[in-house]
């Protein structure tokens, strides 16, 4: 994997919390760019095609379920283009959009299935993420590095959601001004 560049024009947190370049809220954001630079660093190597173990595809299809469960409409928008684009199954793809990742059947879904079940484990009930929990996906043929970037997946977008929410809030109070040092 090549180490990304950034891009202060392509900040995915920024795009889509409404923070306009130039902005009082974009200077109070990037008052700590090492922050910004951070998020949008693992953002761009969580989505990387070239990461191992789990698909983009299936990466995707895990931000898309874990967005939507969070009630986060805009990010989940945001992955189920992405998905799209990287032309994930169409039956997955519905699973993450309706919640219902135990419709997926068929050996071709497991993997999926035991992600999107993960997912919700973490996303909704963290306590329900443990041992058991996480035994079961190997058993569904998912590596243990894969298991652990999936869970760093899954933090990263409830991360993700947390801020851009929070960036949405500061915007419609009227921040004006950078806060001081």
């Amino acid at each position: 994997m090549s180490t990304p560049v950034y891009d202060i024009n392509s900040d995915v947190i920024d795009q889509l919390a409404g923070v306009e370049a130039g902005s009082p809220l974009h200077a109070l954001r990037h008052q700590r760019d090492k922050v910004a630079v951070a998020s949008q660093g693992s953002y761009d190597t969580l989505f990387d095609p070239a990461l191992e173990g789990i698909g983009l595809d299936e990466r995707l299809l895990v931000a898309l379920y874990a967005s939507r469960l969070a009630g986060a409409a805009d990010l989940a928008a945001h992955y189920r283009q992405r998905a799209l684009a990287a032309s994930a199954d169409a039956a997955q793809l519905a699973a993450a959009e309706s919640g219902e990742p135990e419709q997926l059947d068929g050996a071709q879904h497991t993997r999926v299935r035991a992600m999107l079940v993960f997912t919700r484990a973490l996303t909704k009930r963290p306590v329900e993420g443990d041992k058991a929990a996480i035994e079961k996906l190997p058993a569904a043929g998912i590596s243990t590095p894969a298991v652990v970037a999936l869970s760093q997946l899954i933090a990263f977008v409830s991360y993700q959601l947390r801020v851009i929410a929070g960036l949405k809030a500061m915007k419609l109070a009227g921040v004006s001004t950078p806060a001081a040092n």
